[in-house]
């Protein structure tokens, strides 16, 4: 079985980070023991140092502040009153992240439908709060902590997705910086959020 990805994976660019990711798996171990877990199939990168959407405001500014922090550290940001997760990448000391916005289910399904009650399965985890909801996660207790916790964890994809599978966008719900292509998604996976993109284009991977 894989090992979780340690800290370090986390230290460099979040572009390439959040690329190598898609098709990962996210493992929750609940507090009861029982294992929820999730194949990725939508990520964003966030990088402060030339990305306008972390810089532009006071407000954004004061916000990209809380990623500057050591490398692989589980981070939450709230979007409309809802949490959304994401790892800190870089250096400490440099605010940079990689933002986990859909999960296909794969295990514990049950515990996930309970946590987060819903008539379509496909709209369990489809979206980045809806993930952190299904899967029970508590940011009071998981923010800051380590990306390899046994609480929860990464795995890598066994191996890199091919590019014909992989569909590269602009991020979703920004204003500044809407046409960096740093939104990667499976190509034709339902479980892809339902969000458009905030500026219409692909690039490739």
């Amino acid at each position: 079985m894989s090992r979780p990805l340690p800290p370090a994976h986390f230290a460099g660019d979040p572009v390439p980070i959040a690329r190598g990711l898609l098709g990962g798996t996210l493992v929750r171990l609940t507090p009861e023991g029982k294992r929820l877990s999730g194949r990725i199939v939508e990520i964003e990168a966030y990088d402060c140092p030339r990305d306008p959407a972390c810089t532009a405001g006071r407000f954004h500014a004061a916000r990209s502040a809380d990623m500057a922090v050591a490398p692989g550290r589980w981070l939450f940001w709230t979007a409309h009153g809802h949490p959304l997760l994401q790892v800190s990448c870089r250096p400490e000391g440099i605010a940079a992240s990689v933002l986990i916005r859909a999960l296909e289910p794969l295990e514990g399904v049950g515990q996930m439908l309970t946590n987060r009650p819903v008539t379509r399965e496909r709209d369990l985890t489809n979206g980045p709060a809806k993930l952190v909801y299904a899967l029970g996660l508590n940011p009071a207790q998981i923010g800051g902590t380590a990306v390899d916790s046994t609480e929860l964890h990464l795995l890598a994809p066994e191996s890199p997705l091919p590019a014909h599978q992989v569909e590269v966008t602009a991020r979703v719900g920004i204003k500044e910086g809407r046409n960096l292509p740093w939104r990667f998604v499976i190509r034709g996976n339902p479980w892809v959020s339902p969000a458009l993109p905030s500026m219409e284009m692909t690039a490739p991977s």
